[in-house]
């Protein structure tokens, strides 16, 4: 039960991390990685989102962009463009990660389908994400009173692709090393998510 307790608190703390160390840059850069928010909280709905006290995890990460955000824009010179009436609406694209991962998590192994489903899974959530921000964006934003949904449609989807992309990305990441994890501790490849 201890090691299970420290396992959960050094994914907690991993992502934390990650979600600190990468969400100035969507996109990356030569000197930066890129966003990992998207896998962050898909992760921490596959890894965490069935512990107790599960909830308070997803508002603590919650919390914790918005904190990232508050600096970066106040602190970083990184643009508040994206900082609307809109941006209520992350709580719902991330929880919908939060909760496709949840969902996936008894049925996430090692294993080769279940990695081919998990992979799915994911690429689901983070469209399922981009939409539920994007609409709200175009909705609620103010800045695109005079274009068309399909206008708007069209200028976004140049973004869907990446953003989906850097969240397989990372994802694929946590799967490696949750393969080297069971390597290093003997447990069987077909070991389902803590």
């Amino acid at each position: 039960m201890k090691t299970l307790q420290s396992k959960t608190i050094w994914i907690g703390v991993a992502l934390a991390l990650l979600m600190a160390m990468t969400r100035f840059n969507h996109f990356g850069s030569a000197a930066a990685l890129p966003d990992a928010s998207y896998a962050v909280y898909f992760l921490g709905g596959l890894f965490l989102g069935r512990i107790r006290g599960a909830l308070l995890v997803l508002a603590l990460l919650l919390v914790e962009a918005a904190l990232v955000d508050y600096y970066a824009i106040n602190f970083r010179g990184v643009s508040g463009w994206c900082v609307t009436s809109a941006y209520g609406f992350l709580v719902f694209a991330y929880a919908s990660l939060w909760f496709v991962g949840r969902w996936y998590a008894p049925r996430h192994d090692l294993t080769g389908k279940s990695l081919l489903g998990l992979f799915v899974a994911a690429a689901v959530a983070g469209s399922l994400a981009f939409v539920i921000a994007n609409v709200s964006f175009y909705l609620l934003a103010g800045y695109f009173g005079r274009m068309s949904a399909a206008e708007y449609t069209s200028s976004v989807a140049q973004y869907y692709g990446p953003y989906v992309e850097v969240a397989v990305m990372y994802i694929g990441g946590a799967v490696v090393l949750q393969m080297l994890y069971s390597i290093l501790t003997g447990k069987q490849h077909g070991a389902k998510a803590a």
